[in-house]
């Protein structure tokens, strides 16, 4: 077998990327976030490195780094809408996140940054531990204009979420509060999730819609959430929200963490699909995202 080489480069996404959102990486190694529960929904904390399988395709991969019930530091951005269409549920919103905030965040190890969404996304707080910092941003916050979500994700994940390195040192996630209705994006559906992806971010979503009926909005919110391995709530009241945050901080604190090289390794530029597998397990449940894109070498 030939000596996997280890090496580093500097990727760029984008010609609309400053220059802070290049990073060096470890382009040989792919790191995942995953939680497993059983039919139930209760999660399953006490499974080893052994009792897992990466699959690239059909083959096998091999895990370098495992960690259970990862305690990494969490970078985590909440992405809320200030449109039109969310301006009955818009308080209690407000008050539910600023409660999550308060739950999910360890001073001096966490950070969280906070994006609205209009017509155009905007940096309403920047990553920090201040909890009163972030509290007030959001109460400042008022609902008006169009829906610009892609542009809202892709900034978060771009400019905010991938900042720390190395990449497998954090866990990074995003809480979406919205219909899911996008009518000002630059950025596609598409290009939103390919640099979520990139940032190794988990995505859960809350839907705003009250109607009742899936709209394709929820439709929306649903993709994200399951290609990056999150979840989508869909709180039939706004009351319901509250629990659905606390689901949600429940989550972060349940997660595995594994680093995989991928054998081969082709530098390609192209998303490959990966699963995750507890052997001798079927009936437990895994959620990850389900796959990661290759870096290019130049």
């Amino acid at each position: 077998m030939k000596p996997v080489v280890i090496f580093a480069l500097t990727l760029t996404l984008g010609a609309q990327q400053s220059d802070q959102s290049r990073f060096s990486a470890d382009v040989t190694r792919v790191n995942l976030l995953f939680t497993v529960s059983d039919r139930k929904g209760r999660f399953v904390n006490d499974l080893l490195k052994d009792d897992f399988e990466i699959l690239e395709g059909k083959k096998q991969q091999s895990i370098v780094e495992f960690t259970s019930e990862t305690n990494l530091p969490l970078r985590l951005a909440i992405l809320i809408d200030t449109s039109n269409s969310i301006r009955e549920r818009f308080k209690f919103q407000q008050e539910a996140a600023t409660d999550f905030i308060n739950a999910v965040l360890r001073p001096r190890q966490d950070k969280v940054t906070v994006v609205s969404f209009d017509m155009s996304a905007e940096l309403v707080a920047d990553m920090t531990d201040d909890t009163e910092k972030l509290a007030a941003a959001i109460r400042g916050l008022r609902p008006g204009g169009g829906t610009a979500l892609y542009d809202a994700i892709y900034f978060a994940c771009r400019d905010k979420l991938m900042q720390d390195q190395p990449m497998n040192k954090f866990r990074r996630a995003m809480v979406i509060l919205s219909d899911g209705d996008d009518n000002q994006s630059r950025w596609t559906r598409e290009q939103a999730l390919e640099m979520a992806h990139k940032a190794d971010v988990v995505i859960y979503s809350i839907s705003t819609n009250r109607t009742g009926l899936e709209t394709d909005g929820d439709k929306i919110l649903k993709y994200f959430a399951q290609e990056t391995g999150g979840l989508a709530f869909f709180p039939f009241k706004a009351q319901d929200m509250a629990q659905d945050f606390s689901n949600i901080a429940s989550e972060l604190r349940h997660q595995y963490s594994v680093l995989f090289r991928p054998e081969p390794f082709v530098a390609d530029g192209l998303y490959h699909a990966v699963k995750v597998v507890v052997k001798n397990h079927k009936d437990l449940v895994v959620r990850a995202r389900h796959g990661y894109y290759a870096p290019t070498v130049n």
